[in-house]
């Protein structure tokens, strides 16, 4: 069955910028952090139909629409494991003090020949622990199904058990988790990069749009508390 084409205005899981900024109008946050990798990045291909902006930036930007003053700062790197997100960028992250941080969730852990998963956890704990130290709101993806990396034929449960661990840790931390491990958008045809990894423009797009819903849902629990 030949799928819809779609671009950013009629995309079902995309806002558009009045939607957002809706959202998120009375957010508190004014010093917005990112770390990690090529996911926390944004990097992807660009999709006809679709701003050529990763999702931290979209995010980075509506948050700027309703808080003119925002401080935004990502330092990811593309390649970074969780190992070296915390000995290259965290000492500089905790230096931004910031009170809205992404954290990664171990995607290039995994393309390791053996994941030391323990290792990973023990890892993404230390950067929980900075983190809510300095009093920071946490976000965090789960990996989604469109990611794949056929060498390894123990692929899926690669996945299962990282987005298993970030999951625990982020209840435990009281963190936000942007789950796109079962989205609808990995059925997307266009979705993936040339790599066949990353997420294209388009997904890029309905990232960010995660992101803000469940950053309101937040907000919403702040107001009514």
């Amino acid at each position: 069955m030949e799928q819809p084409v779609f671009n950013e205005a009629t995309d079902p899981f995309c806002l558009d910028e009045a939607e957002a900024v809706a959202l998120l109008t009375g957010a508190p946050w004014g010093r917005y952090g990112v770390i990690g990798d090529s996911l926390s990045a944004g990097t992807g291909d660009p999709t006809p139909g679709y701003r050529d902006q990763g999702w931290s930036d979209r995010v980075a930007g509506v948050l700027r629409s309703v808080r003119p003053d925002l401080e935004y700062l990502n330092v990811s790197e593309i390649g970074a494991t969780t190992a070296g997100t915390l000995k290259n960028q965290a000492a500089r992250m905790v230096e931004f003090c910031p009170d809205l941080l992404h954290l990664p969730c171990g995607a290039n852990d995994i393309v390791r020949r053996s994941p030391d998963f323990g290792e990973t956890e023990r890892t993404l704990r230390q950067m929980y622990d900075l983190a809510k130290g300095a009093g920071a709101l946490l976000t965090t993806f789960t990996l989604g199904r469109a990611y794949v990396v056929p060498v390894f034929p123990d692929w899926p449960e690669r996945i299962a058990r990282v987005n298993e661990i970030v999951r625990g840790l982020a209840a435990e931390y009281d963190a936000i988790v942007v789950d796109m491990w079962d989205h609808p958008v990995n059925d997307r045809d266009n979705l993936l990069s040339e790599d066949r990894i990353h997420f294209s423009t388009s997904g890029q797009a309905v990232m960010a749009a995660e992101v803000v819903k469940k950053l309101a849902g937040s907000l919403e629990r702040i107001t009514s508390a």
